[in-house]
């Protein structure tokens, strides 16, 4: 075991991967020379050469195509978006291709696309978005939302691994932020499997990413008055385990949906819909959901810090269930 943050867990990840099998490379721009926006990839190329650490042009769309024609040829190839948002421009490779492949012709498509996501810090509405809901509707990919350095490793090993296109979504605001105890060893986290981040019996939380540590927060501030809630860290949003949600919400009897994405039409509305129609007999109050409001990221502080939930907003609403 080693302790590391968020940040180097994936560089650890996947260096391993790229250690273990040639048919893994890197491609993104300024991945190379620079180490990566992050410096997620520092010494990469010095190490696996330009042709497996390849800097690309400013062309997201270049970028995702060649790497889905790598993969349909067998190779492994992983894309680093700088930002999350930046992947709306490999939208048609992504999924007119990339998540159809498989489907029409029954040809693998291993690509892995890393994607930086998340505010926090004063990036503005065009570096700070969570767009997983907009990929988890499309069938034939994969979403991925670690919040802890061992699932951010393990579940890129997995991504790695995987016949099919699996978006990695890696919190920047996680990056240096959050650090832990992970095994040095290669190892995999399966994708699809929640994590119980906290047990309780009073009422249920499910999110996923950074607002898995909001929550943790709330609920230390609800422990004080009594109340015991669970934390249930999907990890996965698509394929997401229904049953581990479902298994807790009647464990609990009331549940809370946190997610830093945008309400309308966030992923947290496809939970809060399951949970209403299999697990509605067991509720004691309506199912509530905390997000963001249906605005860009602002750039301002104040105004980011009001647009991203905040663990007084989730305090207030553990507390409206607690007393419903």
């Amino acid at each position: 075991m080693a302790e590391m943050t968020y940040l180097q867990a994936i560089s650890d990840g996947l260096r391993t991967e790229m250690r273990r099998d040639k048919r893994v490379f890197l491609i993104g721009e300024d991945v190379g020379v620079y180490g990566g926006a992050f410096k997620v990839s520092l010494g990469f190329q010095e190490e696996f050469g330009p042709w497996r650490v390849i800097d690309a042009p400013l062309a997201e769309t270049a970028i995702v195509g060649g790497a889905t024609g790598a993969a349909m040829m067998g190779m492994r190839p992983v894309c680093e978006m700088q930002f999350a948002d930046f992947v709306s421009c490999a939208w048609d490779h992504l999924v007119t291709i990339a998540a159809k492949q498989r489907w029409r012709v029954g040809t693998p498509v291993p690509i892995v696309v890393r994607l930086p996501s998340g505010g926090g810090f004063s990036g503005g509405p065009f570096h700070s978005q969570n767009p997983e809901s907009s990929f988890a509707h499309i069938p034939g990919l994969k979403c991925v939302c670690p919040a802890t350095p061992a699932d951010a490793k393990g579940l890129l090993i997995s991504a790695i691994e995987d016949p099919n296109p699996v978006l990695f979504f890696e919190h920047k605001h996680l990056y240096r932020r959050i650090k832990a105890e992970v095994p040095e060893e290669r190892y995999t986290v399966p994708i699809g499997k929640a994590r119980t981040h906290r047990d309780g019996s009073d009422i249920s939380v499910i999110t996923w990413g950074a607002m898995v540590y909001t929550a943790d927060e709330a609920a230390q501030q609800l422990e004080k008055d009594g109340v015991s809630v669970e934390i249930v860290d999907l990890r996965t949003v698509m394929p997401w385990d229904k049953e581990a949600v479902l298994e807790s919400v009647r464990k609990t009897s009331k549940v809370l949906v946190l997610h830093e994405d945008n309400r309308t039409g966030g992923f947290g509305g496809e939970i809060a819909a399951t949970i209403a129609e299999e697990a509605f007999e067991d509720l004691d109050a309506p199912v509530r959901r905390v997000a963001a409001p249906d605005t860009p990221v602002p750039f301002a502080p104040p105004l980011e810090k009001a647009f991203i939930p905040q663990v007084e907003d989730v305090v207030k609403g553990l507390r409206e269930l607690a007393e419903y």
